[in-house]
This record gives C-alpha cells, sequence and structure tokens, in this order.
C-alpha cells in the first residue's frame, strides 16, 4: 500500500503543473487523482502539527477564509483548500500541496473547511484539534436530508479529542458530541429578534428530550434564537462568549467574555457574519491569541467579495449575489438581505438547477421551503426570470402572491438583464446559483449590465473609479 501511496503522490503532484499551465488553479482534480490510485491516500498523507476545522451548513467558507486571513496577519501562514472543495478530494489536494515528494509536511497549521456530509471520509484520517460547527439546518434535500441526520454524521465521525467552538444560538447542533471539550459562542437580544418563526422551515419546535413543545424567548430565523422546555428545562446554554451592543451606524459592537469586554469593529453588516465573525474571535482567543491582539487586526480582514458585492454606476447600483439554489434555508436569507436593502429593487434570477438533472433525480421541491413571500413587497419593483427552471420560481411566486405583472420570464440568460428598467436610485440584483458554471453566467451577466447603464446613463468613468464594496461573504452558506 505505501508504494500505491507514493506513486499516487507522485503522479498526483505531477498533475498540478500540467493544471497551472492551462490555467485550472482552483480544482480538485489532483486529490481525486491521488484517491483513485490510492482510496487510503488520506491515511498517509503527512499532516500539519496543528488542524483547525471549519463546518456547519451555513458560514463555513466565509469562517474559514476569515480565520485564514486573520491567522496570517499574525504571521501564520496556514495550509488550506481556500482554492478547492471541502470533500475529500479537496482536502486531499490541500494536503497534497502541503507535502514534498517524500511525504514531508511544510506546513505547520492548516485551517481546512470540511463538507459535514463527508464526515464519514474525512475525519477518520484527519483529526481536527479544534472545530468551529457554525450551525446546522436544511440544506439540499437530495443531498444531506435533515440537520438531525448531519449532526448523527458529525457525532458518529469526529474525533473525541477535537475542541468544538460552537454556536449556543443553535440547539440543532450546540448539545452535539456532549463528551468533547467545548465552549460556547453566541449573540445577545438584538431589537430585531422576534419571538414567532417567520419563516416556512421551523425544523426544532418540540424538545429533543422530552418532546414537549420548546417556548422560544427570541428567535432570529428558523430555530436560531434561545429556548428552553417549560417541561424538562431543556434548553440553550449559556455562551462562554457573547457579542452585544451591536451598532451598524458605527460598525461596532462589544465582545464579552469570561473577566474582560472590548469593543471591536463590525467588519460586514449582515447577521450570518456577524455570526462569522464572533466564531471567528472566540477560536483565535482558544488558540491563544489576547483580545487586545485580535482587535488590532481584525480591522485588516474582510468577507469574501465574490458572493455580495456591488457596483455603483451613478445613482445606481449592480449587485452580484450568490442565490445557492437547492437550499431553501439558505435562499431565503438572501431574499431577506435583498429586502432588507435601502431603496427599489430589480432581481434578476440565474439560478437553474437544470445542469445537474442528469446527476440528480430532479426535484423542485426546495422552492416551496423557501420564503419566496419576503420578496412580495413594494420595493421589489421588477423580477425577471430564465429558462425552464424560471417557469417553476414564477409558479411559486404567484403561489407567494407576487403580482403576476411583476415577474418577467425569458427564455435565454442574455435576454434577462435586458428587461429591467433602467431607472435613478435603482438597485438591480443578479443572483447566481451553486450549480457548475452559474458563478461565471452570473459574473458575466453582472458586467454586461453595469455596461448597459453606463452606456444608457451616459457613465463615462473608468472601471477603476466604480465603487465596489463586499457586502456578505457567506453561507447565503450562505456555506457552502
Amino acid at each position: 500500500m505505501k508504494l500505491r501511496f507514493y506513486l499516487a503522490l507522485i503522479i498526483a503532484k505531477l498533475s498540478i503543473p500540467a493544471l497551472k499551465i492551462t490555467g485550472h488553479n482552483a480544482t480538485d482534480f489532483p486529490g481525486a487523482l491521488a484517491l483513485k490510485i490510492c482510496p487510503d491516500f488520506l491515511k498517509y498523507v503527512a499532516k500539519p502539527e496543528k488542524i483547525i476545522a471549519v463546518t456547519g451548513t451555513n458560514g463555513k467558507t466565509s469562517t474559514a477564509n476569515l480565520t485564514i486571513d486573520m491567522l496570517k496577519e499574525f504571521g501564520v501562514e496556514t495550509l488550506n483548500n481556500k482554492r478547492g472543495s471541502n470533500i475529500n478530494s479537496g482536502i486531499s489536494s490541500a494536503l497534497l500541496n502541503g507535502v514534498n515528494l517524500f511525504n514531508k509536511e511544510k506546513y505547520h497549521t492548516a485551517v481546512l473547511e470540511m463538507d459535514e456530509r463527508s464526515a464519514a471520509r474525512l475525519f477518520p484520517y484527519v483529526k481536527p484539534d479544534i472545530m468551529i460547527v457554525n450551525n446546522l439546518s436544511r440544506d439540499s434535500i437530495m443531498r444531506n436530508a435533515h440537520p438531525e441526520y448531519i449532526r448523527w454524521l458529525l457525532e458518529k465521525y469526529v474525533p473525541k479529542t477535537t475542541k468544538l467552538v460552537l454556536n449556543a444560538d443553535d440547539l440543532m447542533s450546540c448539545y452535539m458530541l456532549p463528551e468533547n471539550e467545548r465552549v460556547y459562542f453566541g449573540i445577545e437580544k438584538l431589537p430585531t429578534d422576534t419571538v414567532k418563526c417567520h419563516n416556512l422551515i421551523d425544523d426544532l419546535q418540540i424538545c429533543p428530550k422530552c418532546d414537549n413543545k420548546l417556548k422560544y424567548e427570541y428567535r432570529r430565523y428558523s430555530n436560531i434564537g434561545k429556548a428552553h422546555c417549560v417541561n424538562c428545562g431543556f434548553g440553550s446554554p449559556e455562551p462562554d462568549y457573547s457579542v452585544g451592543d451591536v451598532d451598524y451606524d458605527n460598525m461596532t459592537f462589544t465582545y464579552r467574555g469570561p473577566g474582560f469586554e472590548e469593543k471591536l469593529p463590525l467588519i460586514d453588516d449582515r447577521l450570518v457574519n456577524l455570526y462569522n465573525e464572533t466564531a471567528l474571535i472566540t477560536l483565535l482567543l482558544q488558540l491563544g491569541y489576547s483580545i487586545e491582539e485580535i482587535k488590532e487586526q481584525l480591522s485588516k480582514v474582510e468577507v469574501t467579495k465574490s458572493r455580495f458585492n456591488y457596483e455603483t454606476v451613478g445613482s445606481m447600483r449592480v449587485y452580484n449575489v450568490l442565490g445557492k439554489g437547492l437550499n431553501a434555508f439558505a435562499e431565503s436569507r438572501v431574499y431577506e438581505t435583498i429586502v432588507d436593502q435601502p431603496g427599489d429593487k430589480e432581481l434578476i434570477m440565474l439560478i437553474n438547477d437544470r445542469s445537474l438533472a442528469p446527476h440528480w433525480s430532479e426535484n423542485i421541491s426546495w422552492i416551496y421551503d423557501t420564503d419566496f413571500e419576503t420578496l412580495n413587497v413594494d420595493s421589489i419593483k421588477k423580477i425577471v426570470v430564465f429558462g425552464d427552471r424560471g417557469l417553476d420560481y414564477r409558479l411559486r411566486m404567484l403561489f407567494a402572491g407576487i403580482p403576476e405583472e411583476k415577474i418577467v420570464h425569458v427564455n435565454k440568460a442574455e435576454d434577462a438583464i435586458r428587461q429591467v428598467d433602467i431607472l435613478p436610485n435603482m438597485n438591480y440584483y443578479v443572483l447566481y446559483g451553486a450549480d457548475p458554471g452559474s458563478f461565471a453566467l452570473g459574473n458575466k451577466q453582472a458586467k454586461t449590465l453595469v455596461s448597459i447603464l453606463k452606456e444608457k446613463s451616459g457613465e463615462t468613468l473608468p472601471p477603476e473609479e466604480t465603487e465596489l464594496a463586499a457586502v456578505n461573504g457567506e453561507e447565503a452558506e450562505a456555506g457552502k
């Protein structure tokens, strides 16, 4: 087997320069190739001394990237899978890059985003010293079934030696692996919190201990909030580290821990990224950094720009947004975020999972769990959908009460952006999906729309003078 391993190591490493020459840098092909030659590749490949893992349904990509960036500010170069996938082939590619031809490790620390569904293939061989679990919620029905099933997978395969950084506001995940050492982070009650769930998905209404109804003191969305059972006393744990006094005007918040509290810069104004930042700070404290050191470096990092960014043309803005189709939970959060943004809006829906049909059983049930009702507001002036899947979205929107005259269907993606109304102060949202090629499609159409707006408005500014700003990094994780 060792002979097969070294054969896999050499051949997979030889594939890396070939991929660079052809411009395929962000790929898990080397890892997939290594696993094909040696199925136990992950068992034998050398690993860094310290392994930090980030998992959970939503927010793991943003949190992992923030961790990588922050550790770099502290002078720690990490082995990571930022440019590849978070399943076994992507992890294999990352570890492959971290060793030489003699299987000698070149990094002390690894930060690995890990797909929770891949637990059985990863954790027997890659054993994290510390792991963030941001949350567990519904994902693709075809792949992730129910969050309780995902929790069972993690509990079965995550090593008992792994220290956990858990979200106290998520009862679905915060009590997992009770034998493991853990710390909890959470966000104190916010002015926007409610008591009643306003989402179609509400997966934690019943106490998992005694089957009585849970009582929520407050909710953020779905099952995220603070709850307890009046019958048996089961409820949300008190966080070891908490966030309060969130000031979006001045972009600050107060972070509280044992014996201290510190006002820190808020790196993004979305709730999901407040959770991601809180998880990051809590992790760094566990790694031995002081809150003063963390505060000094926080202003130097930012959330990923590729998932929710905008470009300004005069008084108009064009947003390019990851819609993450097939995931009702994440998609609903995206809609809430869009509606919460100020001003009038037009949406261009380029989410079309038809390209996945040859590989999956076709299933559109997720759109009936998605909160399309959120879009039935006066500030949404038009929604453009395209292709065969666009007709499914159109029907769902009609069920949500969205007026028929607001919904425009076109056959081709390039026709969608030509249906928008060019109006002063309008915000245009180009939503792309998680299916293959969708990011490139969304990016291309967003750039085309920017060009159209410049042409129609007489805009002559060069591209480098337009404003480009990130307003979200995840999970509309959302996490991957």
